[in-house]
C-alpha cells in the first residue's frame, strides 16, 4: 500500500505516465530541460554529494563513473573519480569518461551546466525545495531517468513510513520549544524561514527563533539571540569535536553563556552533512532533532 501511494506521488509530481517497458518517455528537469527516457544510463556523473548518496541507495553503485570531491559518503563513494567540486567540475575530466547521465543539483552553475549541454553532454538537473515530501519526489526523479523506478519507488516508501511514525509519535503534543540552529563556524549564522531547515524544525515539533526573517541564511547578533532566548541550542557540526568546541564557545561567551538553554544544558549535536545534504539521511536527521528537542521521548517506540 505504502509503495503505491509513492508511485502516486511520483506520478502526479513528474507529470509523467506509466509507460509499458521500452516505449521512450519525455520529461522535463528541473530547470527545463527536456529529457528522453530510453535505456538505463550506464555511466553516471553526479555533480552533487546527496545525488551520489541517492544513487547509492538505489544500489546504482557499480553505474557511477564519476563524482565531486565532496561526495565522501557512503564510503565506497571516495574511490570513485572525483571531476571537480560543485562550483567548479572539470568540463575535460567529465566528457572523458563518457558518461550516458550527469546528474545535476543546486551549487553547480547553471552557466557551466550549459556549457556541458552545449558539448552535447547528457545533463538531467535537480534542484530541492522545502519539504521532505520533495526529497521523495527528488529519488523518484533519479529513480525514473536511471531506469530505477521500483527500487526508488521502495526506497521513497520506506523514508515516507519512518517521516509519518515520527510525526504520528508528535501528533498531540502541546510542547514547541524555541530551538536556535547553529551553522558550526564563524559568526551566529542560521536558518531563516526559506531554507528547508526551517521547515526540519517546523516539522520536527519546534519553533525556530528566526523563522520570522524571510531569507535562508541569516546571521543574527548576540542581543538578538538573548531577545529571543531559545529553549534548545542545536549545533550542526562535522564531527563530535567540532560540536564540542562550537559547546564551549557558548558557555564561555560573556552574553551568550546567559541564554536559557546554555543554562540548562540544552545544546546539541546534529551531523551536518546528514542535515545539510538533501538525500536519504535527512530522514535520519529529522529523526534526531525530534529527540534532541523532545527528550521525554527517548526511549520510546514510535
Amino acid at each position: 500500500m505504502q509503495v503505491r501511494k509513492v508511485a502516486l506521488l511520483f506520478a502526479l509530481a513528474l507529470g509523467v505516465s506509466a509507460l509499458p517497458a521500452g516505449q521512450s518517455r519525455a520529461i522535463r528537469d528541473d530547470l527545463g530541460h527536456e529529457w528522453t527516457i530510453g535505456p538505463p544510463p550506464r555511466r553516471i556523473v553526479s555533480l552533487a554529494p546527496n545525488v551520489t548518496e541517492i544513487l547509492f541507495a538505489l544500489g546504482l553503485e557499480d553505474r557511477i563513473v564519476g563524482v565531486t570531491r565532496y561526495c565522501d559518503y557512503p564510503a565506497g563513494a571516495l574511490a570513485k573519480e572525483k571531476v571537480g567540486g560543485l562550483v567548479d567540475p572539470s568540463l575535460e575530466k567529465i566528457s572523458a569518461l563518457k558518461p550516458d547521465l550527469i546528474l545535476a543539483f543546486r551549487g553547480n552553475p547553471v552557466r557551466t551546466l550549459g556549457k556541458m549541454r552545449s558539448l552535447g553532454l547528457p545533463v538531467f538537473s535537480l534542484e530541492p525545495a522545502t519539504s521532505l515530501e520533495s526529497l521523495l519526489e527528488t529519488i523518484g526523479k533519479i529513480g525514473l531517468v536511471t531506469g530505477s523506478e521500483e527500487a526508488a519507488r521502495a526506497h521513497a516508501a520506506a523514508l515516507d513510513a519512518r517521516i509519518k511514525a515520527v510525526e504520528a509519535f508528535l501528533r498531540g503534543r502541546a510542547e514547541r520549544p524555541k530551538v536556535f540552529l547553529s551553522l558550526q563556524g564563524q559568526g551566529l549564522w542560521t536558518c531563516g524561514r526559506e531554507s528547508f531547515l526551517d521547515a526540519l524544525i517546523q516539522r520536527a515539533g519546534a519553533v525556530n527563533i528566526a523563522a520570522g526573517i524571510p531569507k535562508k541564511w541569516v546571521l543574527l547578533g548576540r542581543e538578538e539571540i538573548l531577545h529571543r532566548d531559545p529553549d534548545v541550542v542545536v549545533i550542526m557540526a562535522k564531527t563530535q569535536a567540532d560540536f564540542e568546541r562550537a559547546a564551549a564557545w557558548f558557555r564561555t561567551e560573556p552574553r551568550l553563556k546567559h541564554l536559557r538553554a546554555v543554562a540548562a544544558g540544552r545544546m546539541s549535536f546534529l551531523d551536518e552533512n546528514k542535515a545539510s545534504r538533501f538525500g536519504p539521511r535527512l530522514v535520519d536527521a529529522f529523526e534526531e532533532l525530534v529527540l534532541i528537542l523532545h527528550p521525554a521521548l527517548q526511549g520510546s517506540e514510535p
